[in-house]
């Protein structure tokens, strides 16, 4: 079988091409359980066999392709899953080996793995330094709240397996950020759960995801449910723990998600600006800056952060891995082409061009340019579809946030 080869056409001279690709090269296969979990359910969904892994043909093959269709001067390697660690160091001392056998002169191979910590000891910790990875691990908060949703699949406690490798890779100086995932419960706790992230685990880096699912999400796509019965803004049916809401009982509250950020803000203002990256927090002062946003839920446009599965299929976005939202498949067509299809602009153009009304009219809409498509679940008040479940927690975030964004633009030099 010939290899796909790559026809994107020739980029005006200073120009380059540039995209991020989540690889999941164990699938949607984990060593936990946890209730809130958006990929568990992807091997049935997508028909995968139990135990399905990526192909040393397959890794090969999206290596070669990912390096060739990026021209900058930097590519970043994202491994997630399930969990990525469960295929073990020598594939990605496999991984190691390829890059280098594919980089192109002058270009900077950069790795990153999301984990759940579980497998990570010393021995991974010192494979990670030698070939500078940097770290993403989940943890959400303290253990009495870390532990409600992320289990075992025995139903046991995983905080100490955590908290076991923080250790080792703070003991082996990897770089690494905590990625938590603000849900239902431990939302009440902004300014614990983050002192805990900072001043216990050590982290210099720290991530915050929304848990917000619907009830459907199992079965249904995002953007593909029948929105004529999607729930008004502000109804009992459009927050968690309703009868008949819109969402599971683990999303995050609107109102409690805005509360947390605005608590952690004001601990981060306080303590830690300058000194601790808080990726809402900072994309925030980048976009009031008139800057480009660091993170795609809060970008004006989307579509640059494609999902490879095990067995190369490629789908639009990590959150949208669905039947519908396949593009294409890298043993069939080039993945950098795959990136750049109209199908795959259309996608990415969709976020700002499918805005209800409610939202060209905010006084945040350059803040938030309606956060994460797969969120928007809700009418608004006067009916419009496409509403995003988390905007009136967001409109209280930025609201809360005015004037400090205003002292710190000044304090950048931003305005006089």
């Amino acid at each position: 079988m010939p290899l796909p080869k790559l026809n994107l056409p020739a980029l005006p001279k200073g120009r380059h091409y540039r995209f991020h690709a989540m690889v999941k090269p164990s699938g949607s296969e984990c060593n936990i359980d946890c209730d809130y979990c958006f990929y568990l359910h992807k091997a049935d969904l997508l028909n995968h066999e139990n135990g399905s892994r990526m192909s040393e043909g397959m890794l090969e093959q999206h290596i070669r392709q990912y390096i060739e269709s990026q021209t900058g001067d930097q590519v970043v390697f994202s491994w997630q899953g399930g969990e990525p660690t469960i295929m073990g160091l020598d594939f990605f001392t496999k991984v190691v080996a390829l890059q280098a056998k594919y980089s192109k002169p002058g270009q900077r191979i950069e790795n990153d793995l999301q984990t759940n910590g579980i497998a990570i000891d010393d021995e991974w910790a010192a494979f990670l330094k030698t070939n500078r990875f940097l770290v993403g691990l989940s943890i959400d908060g303290p253990e009495d709240l870390h532990d409600v949703y992320r289990k075992t699949r025995n139903g046991k406690p995983t905080f100490e397996y955590v908290l076991r490798a923080a250790t080792a890779l703070r003991q082996a100086q990897v770089p690494f950020a905590t990625l938590c995932v603000v849900n239902r419960v431990n939302a009440k706790h902004g300014k614990r759960v983050y002192r805990f992230l900072v001043d216990e685990i050590g982290a210099q880096r720290v991530q915050f995801n929304p848990a917000v699912e619907p009830r459907i999400f199992k079965e249904q796509a995002p953007r593909k449910m029948d929105f004529a019965q999607a729930p008004i803004q502000d109804s009992p049916s459009a927050r968690p723990g309703h009868p008949l809401s819109i969402v599971t009982d683990w999303s995050v509250d609107p109102d409690d998600y805005g509360h947390f950020l605005s608590d952690v803000w004001d601990e981060w203002y306080a303590t830690d600006f300058g000194k601790i990256h808080v990726n809402l927090f900072e994309t925030a002062v980048a976009q009031a800056a008139g800057l480009s946003a660091q993170t795609c839920t809060q970008a004006q446009f989307c579509g640059k952060g494609l999902a490879v599965e095990h067995n190369g299929e490629v789908y639009s976005c990590d959150h949208f891995v669905y039947p519908e939202y396949r593009i294409g498949n890298i043993n069939e067509t080039h993945l950098g082409d795959l990136a750049f299809s109209a199908t795959q602009e259309k996608f990415g153009m969709d976020k700002c061009n499918t805005l209800p009304k409610q939202c060209l009219q905010c006084d945040y809409l350059k803040l938030c340019w309606g956060e994460c498509p797969k969120n928007r679940l809700i009418r608004s008040k006067d009916g419009e579809v496409g509403l995003n479940y988390l905007c009136t927690g967001l409109f209280h975030f930025y609201k809360h946030i005015d004037l400090d964004l205003v002292q710190i633009l000044r304090q950048l030099g931003y305005l006089k």
